[in-house]
């Protein structure tokens, strides 16, 4: 396996600590730690998904937690009966799948069918953080302030003269 050493981008970058930390944990991933298998799928602009195979758990031994920017889900079997396996092939080892969120996104809901648990999630940026357009004023026209929830009009200062 091959490892790349980014300590260098440490010195010439600010507030990426969190991308950085990412990289660095996926480079020590496991590999028994990609147990249950999921797929993770965009389902329009903002909408998201991810679908986990936990085929033999039932709703009440899977959990999700959300919080801030981490999507925590963990299973945990009950207690067995004691049953003799000829095979055993299903597997019902307890797991826990963390998924780390971009910013603002938000899960909607959650569902186990035939075995699939899917978690909707969706992207909601407020309206403070969206992009706005802003006028360029000249002397001669009132100037135009477009703010994301209303228009503001100002008139033109006028200056003194000297």
């Amino acid at each position: 396996m091959r490892t790349f050493d980014i300590s260098p981008l440490y010195r010439s970058t600010v507030g990426f600590d969190r991308l950085f930390d990412m990289l660095d944990q996926t480079a020590r991933v496991e590999p028994m730690t990609n147990w249950p298998p999921y797929n993770i799928e965009k389902a329009g602009d903002d909408h998201y998904r991810i679908i986990m195979a936990v085929a033999g758990f039932s709703p009440d031994e899977i959990e999700l937690t959300q919080h801030e920017s981490t999507l925590l889900v963990t299973g945990h079997k009950g207690a067995e009966d004691d049953k003799q396996y000829l095979h055993r092939g299903i597997a019902t080892r307890a797991f826990k799948q963390t998924f780390n969120l971009a910013d603002h996104v938000k899960v909607t809901g959650a569902s186990l069918v035939n075995g699939l648990l899917t978690v909707d999630l969706v992207r909601e940026v407020p309206e403070a953080l969206k992009p706005r357009r802003i006028e360029i004023a000249t002397n001669t026209q009132p100037v135009m302030a477009q703010d994301n929830a209303k228009q503001i009009e100002h008139e033109p200062q006028k200056t003194k003269a000297a």
